[in-house]
């Protein structure tokens, strides 16, 4: 079903950009609410761009494992959005959005890599940390709960939906653990993830 591919070289060029993708998502989640007048998760720690404070430890090891992760979810009160519905909308967004611009960033980086000429070992870093940020940008956009997708699709519902989504967060891993073996991951997200990446490369190695 994966590759399980645990080349230690390969692990430690690829642990950079986990890290770094990982963290900005959250710090994003967190900054952004923060920016609207929600300081939860600074009180939690969370607004920080320490990895140690983001990081789940079976979300990273499925990252560097199989390819797909998550962090920690940033703890948030959308009662202190002037806006509810509007504030949980956009700082749900943010973290998807913060891992496309790396991605981008990355690519850029790669393509002067490339130029450059600085060898393997950075372009397999980069290439991984563009590779690392749309898997992360698009898996958190299924709407399955607690990741951002649910989130955002919770915010344009009708508040009387809250409850059933709350009830639903308990069943988190079973969820996971039946995209994995239906081969959902397989069949969704790699295929959008890698057609993203071919569609970012052909654009800065034209």
């Amino acid at each position: 079903m994966f590759s399980l591919d645990l080349d230690i070289t390969a692990i430690l060029l690829t642990l950079p950009g986990i890290l770094v993708a990982l963290t900005v998502h959250e710090f994003s989640h967190a900054y952004s609410a923060y920016l609207l007048g929600d300081d939860t998760a600074k009180q939690y720690g969370r607004l920080t761009l320490n990895p140690l404070s983001h990081i789940d430890l079976m979300g990273f090891i499925m990252l560097v494992i199989f390819r797909f992760g998550w962090a920690k979810p940033v703890p948030i009160n959308p009662n202190n959005f002037s806006s509810r519905k509007l504030g949980y909308f956009l700082v749900s967004i943010a973290g998807p959005l913060s891992n496309i611009l790396l991605a981008i960033l990355s690519t850029l980086c790669f393509a002067l890599a490339l130029r450059l000429q600085l060898g393997e070992f950075v372009y397999t870093m980069l290439y991984s940390s563009i590779f690392i940020n749309l898997v992360l940008a698009i898996f958190n956009l299924f709407p399955i709960p607690p990741l951002d997708g649910s989130k955002i699709l919770l915010s344009v519902l009708p508040s009387s939906f809250e409850k059933t989504y709350y009830k639903l967060q308990k069943y988190t891993y079973i969820l996971l653990f039946l995209l994995v073996y239906l081969r959902v991951i397989n069949r969704v997200l790699f295929p959008m993830v890698y057609y993203a990446l071919n569609v970012l490369l052909r654009l800065v190695l034209v």
